[in-house]
């Protein structure tokens, strides 16, 4: 892969979080939330990050755009390192690189009307006189199908599907180049997730935009990427294009999350994989592999103390080299 068509380059990076106990609240341990995980993007396409509840996908977005600061490793944004930059290149680079997050109801102030919320990053970065903001605010918010009036309104006063268009809004009042969405359409009703989804891919088609798209919900993944990335606790375990990674998915993680994917049509039946046993803690993570001590996997035994990477098996198809979650 051509460095130069690299809009976005994450680099073993690791987010760990101490863990405090005793009397004085000293570090006694560390939450691994991602765990050395290299990723890279190309520009225009559509990069799907996908596994349960809890596994760091969020705090992987979050690091990206330095919203949490990153233990080690390094993320490059057209081939320029952001993590190490000074305050003015970081405020630069979050011109470029903006962030949808997964509860507007939550990431909205819901004191500020919705033109006073998505005419703030224009003010921060001193962009326009007062009229050139109003001006860019009705054109935001009519791009993202909401009719100018919604300016003089609260976010209370909207539908969950509408508040996440805000949010959108919000997200390309800077004319960014890439959005890390973060589960965008889990908090919202079924029938207006494929609404908001669509809207996303338009913006895409229209303004050239790169994603990182952030679910736990492979349909909805495979809508919409070029390439998908399987992560279990804080670690990528398989990477391939989409059409590739559904119809030959290597890693029994990945066969296990595609089996739990409704079928629509009645004739067609799939065997469920059911995982049992409970996620592994990433404050006290198994000597080997995470998914194979999880499932008791009966080559566990090999996997430990093993340097477990992943390596190429087809063209952009990786996969980990664990002994006991890949034939």
């Amino acid at each position: 892969m051509s460095r130069s068509e690299n809009i976005l380059e994450i680099d073993d990076l690791r987010v760990y979080f101490p863990v405090r106990g005793g009397v004085f609240r000293r570090a006694v341990g560390s939450c691994k939330a991602v765990d050395g995980v290299s990723l890279r993007l190309k520009e225009g396409q559509t990069l799907g990050l996908v596994g349960e509840s809890g596994c760091g996908k969020s705090t992987l977005a979050k690091a990206v755009v330095s919203l949490v600061k990153p233990t080690d490793g390094s993320v490059s944004f057209r081939g320029k390192k952001v993590l190490a930059s000074s305050k003015s290149e970081l405020k630069a680079y979050r011109r470029v690189a903006q962030m949808v997050f997964q509860d507007p109801a939550e990431s909205l102030n819901s004191r500020h009307t919705v033109g006073s919320i998505v005419r703030e990053p224009l003010e921060i970065h001193r962009i326009g006189n007062k009229s050139q903001r109003s001006e860019r605010v009705v054109q935001l918010l009519e791009q993202v199908g909401l009719p100018a009036s919604a300016a003089s309104r609260y976010p209370f006063e909207f539908s969950g599907g509408q508040r996440q268009r805000i949010g959108i809004a919000r997200a390309l009042a800077l004319n960014p180049d890439l959005l890390l969405l973060d589960e965008p359409v889990s908090a919202l009703d079924v029938s207006v997730q494929s609404q908001v989804l669509n809207l996303l891919m338009d913006l895409q088609n229209e303004l050239g935009l790169s994603y990182l798209f952030i679910a736990h919900d492979l349909a909805v993944v495979k809508h919409v990427s070029d390439m998908i990335a399987v992560m279990y606790l804080g670690k990528i375990v398989e990477i391939a294009p989409a059409e590739e990674l559904y119809a030959n998915p290597l890693h029994a993680y990945t066969k296990a999350l595609i089996s739990a994917i409704p079928v629509p049509d009645p004739s067609v039946s799939r065997t469920r994989v059911i995982i049992p046993g409970d996620v592994p803690s990433p404050i006290d993570p198994p000597r080997g592999c995470a998914f194979g001590h999880r499932v008791s996997a009966s080559n566990y035994e090999k996997s430990i103390g093993m340097d477990i990477q992943l390596r190429e098996i087809n063209t952009d198809h990786w996969v980990s080299n664990c002994p006991c979650c890949v034939d």
